[in-house]
């Protein structure tokens, strides 16, 4: 019997990896070929796909593909989804027909991600708060990117079931008067705010662009000419921060970050993940060190009489930012069976 092959990709909002492994037996499948593309230089997904097709050594091996699956950053029905920072529409079924592939499977991004971290190895984890795990407790992933994912495990029978969510998308409740003061201003642009609004890539900028206007400091001009040589300017004020090199930057991460760590906190208590606090996403691996300082932690924990309840859940970052993408190739091994 000839090798079969199994096609998977990660569509954010932002980027889009997609990948080919070999179909086998193994815990993790073995990746023969992956790229990552720039969603924005694309009408849609199928000329990504069609592109990695073409690249050697996948066009070699394109006949012996046995079935794909896509994660996705937006609800999934009936095996289509809309992505929401993209607004491409995605259809599976119609994507296998073009693809002359039996099946062509769409995830939801964070239910792919909540498939992969169940085979990450011990050095693509960083553990926050050890806390006092519940065997077979349920599990919460959040992740802030382009946009902000949540997904829920549950325990059923022989393992953990994997349950998309668009929690992300909630309101975005303050917890203080700075944060009154955001909401307040963001309220200006949005009309609604959502936590995504605030808690994202964007969200990051937004938050500079507020303490900047309520003089709570000026960019330095090391900063601005960074900003002016790169095109992720969110990227800028993390990586400026984290250095301590600019003192706006600071505080924006500095609030970004307590606010990231009371949206899981809220999460947490909401869906009791007893069996631990995944913190995921594309940005979450870029700040690992501020996310260790306290702040997020202090964030999650302050919640009055369940303080103590929140202490015992196990909060872990996900260093590995292609986790969605193993997701996406464990459910397609699944799939071929």
């Amino acid at each position: 019997m000839s090798r079969q092959y199994l096609l998977a990709a990660d569509i954010g909002g932002t980027k889009a990896a997609v990948a080919l492994a070999v179909a086998g037996a193994a815990a993790r499948p073995e990746i023969v070929a992956r790229h990552v593309y720039a969603c924005r230089e694309f009408a849609g997904l199928q000329p990504i796909l069609d592109s990695f097709l073409q690249r050697p050594p996948v066009a070699e091996l394109r006949a012996s593909i046995a079935v794909a699956c896509l994660s996705v950053a937006g609800p999934v029905n009936a095996n289509r989804s809309t992505l929401t920072n993209l607004g491409w529409e995605v259809d599976g079924n119609a994507l296998a027909v073009n693809l002359r592939l039996p099946e062509v499977r769409l995830l939801n991004d964070f239910a792919a991600a909540g498939r992969g971290i169940g085979r990450l190895a011990p050095d693509e984890i960083e553990t926050l708060q050890a806390g006092n795990p519940a065997a077979r407790g349920s599990r919460l992933i959040i992740g802030a990117g382009t946009g902000l994912g949540v997904g829920l495990l549950t325990w059923q029978e022989d393992g953990y079931a994997v349950h998309p969510s668009e929690a992300g998308h909630a309101d975005f409740a303050p917890v203080d008067e700075l944060q009154d003061r955001l909401l307040a201003h963001l309220r200006r642009s949005f009309g609604r705010v959502s936590y995504e609004r605030v808690v994202s890539g964007p969200g990051l900028m937004r938050i500079f662009s507020f303490l900047q206007e309520i003089g709570a400091g000026l960019p330095s001009k090391q900063f601005l000419e960074a900003t002016k040589q790169r095109e992720d300017a969110a990227e800028v004020i993390a990586e400026f921060a984290l250095a301590r090199l600019d003192p706006l930057a600071v505080r924006t991460l500095d609030l970004f970050v307590s606010i990231y760590g009371a949206f899981a906190g809220n999460l947490a208590l909401a869906t009791l993940a007893r069996g631990g606090v995944y913190v995921s996403g594309g940005i979450a691996p870029r700040i690992a060190a501020k996310l260790k300082d306290g702040v997020f932690l202090r964030a999650f924990v302050q919640r009055d009489r369940f303080s103590d309840l929140l202490a015992a859940m196990p909060v872990r970052v996900v260093m590995n930012p292609q986790v969605g993408l193993l997701g996406a190739l464990l459910e397609a091994a699944a799939l071929r069976g």
